[in-house]
């Protein structure tokens, strides 16, 4: 489903993704997990090329983009990955001057043209499995960080996107309130959504992740399953990693 080759991202002079390479099973869900700075959002915004890579290639589904310095690439092949994916920001990002509803309905709307009435359907669907419909006509002002999340994540599925992509989606919550998106997370992985997401949260990446990607420095320090990464890490340094999060959650 998502192919990364040798992907190397600069900002300026500092250099973010080392010559990453990793691919992405249809149906899997991965964790993205690491040291603060180890770039773990900055891959996850270069799969759907909100960050473009200085070079490297990125494959999602049917479509590559392939980067070179010097080279500069044609806008709608950017365009057509992102249409493969769905992005959860950690804050939310709701329009704050529309419904939960008109926030799921707008992208349908205003970039897949698609009637009122037939965004309005899709809408009320993906609420309903959320657990928002009973909010669908509430402002963002006026729900909980759990709730705006949850309508966050049906507003990335709305237009049916191949991957969904989650960017630290519990960190802004307390745990009462993280635990209604971990919930709804962990049901679109038993129907089968791929899904990457960048985390701190131990729990939820052991709850719903097959696979584990510990990033440090911009570089891929072991990958493996979920159970071997959380439970018995080869490197020394995921062990150590592993056991500073795990300490200070159960804080």
């Amino acid at each position: 489903m998502i192919e990364l080759s040798h992907i190397e991202k600069r900002f300026g002079e500092a250099l973010i993704l080392d010559d990453i390479s990793l691919t992405f099973a249809e149906g899997s869900v991965t964790a993205l997990v690491g040291p603060s700075g180890g770039g773990k959002s900055t891959l996850l915004r270069t799969i759907n090329l909100l960050e473009l890579p200085n070079s490297g290639t990125v494959r999602v589904a049917d479509d590559t983009v392939e980067f070179s310095p010097g080279r500069k690439t044609p806008w709608p092949a950017i365009q057509k990955i992102r249409c493969e994916t769905g992005m959860v920001f950690q804050n939310f990002q709701l329009f704050p001057h529309r419904t939960a509803i008109e926030n799921v309905m707008e992208g349908l709307l205003v970039v897949q043209k698609w009637s009122r009435e037939k965004a309005r359907a899709r809408a009320t669907e993906l609420l309903t499995k959320v657990g928002m419909l009973h909010k669908a006509d509430a402002w963002p002002a006026n729900l909980s960080g759990g709730q705006q999340q949850r309508v966050a994540i049906a507003r990335a599925l709305a237009p049916s996107p191949k991957v969904l992509l989650c960017d630290e989606p519990t960190s802004a919550l307390d745990p009462e309130l993280s635990a209604e998106v971990v919930e709804v997370l962990g049901q679109l992985a038993t129907e089968g959504t791929t899904m990457v997401m960048a985390t701190h949260d131990l729990r939820l990446a052991s709850r719903i992740a097959n696979n584990v990607v510990f990033l440090e420095a911009g570089r891929v320090i072991e990958t493996g399953t979920a159970e071997r990464i959380f439970g018995a890490p080869e490197q020394d340094r995921t062990r150590r990693f592993v056991s500073s999060i795990s300490a200070a959650q159960t804080l």
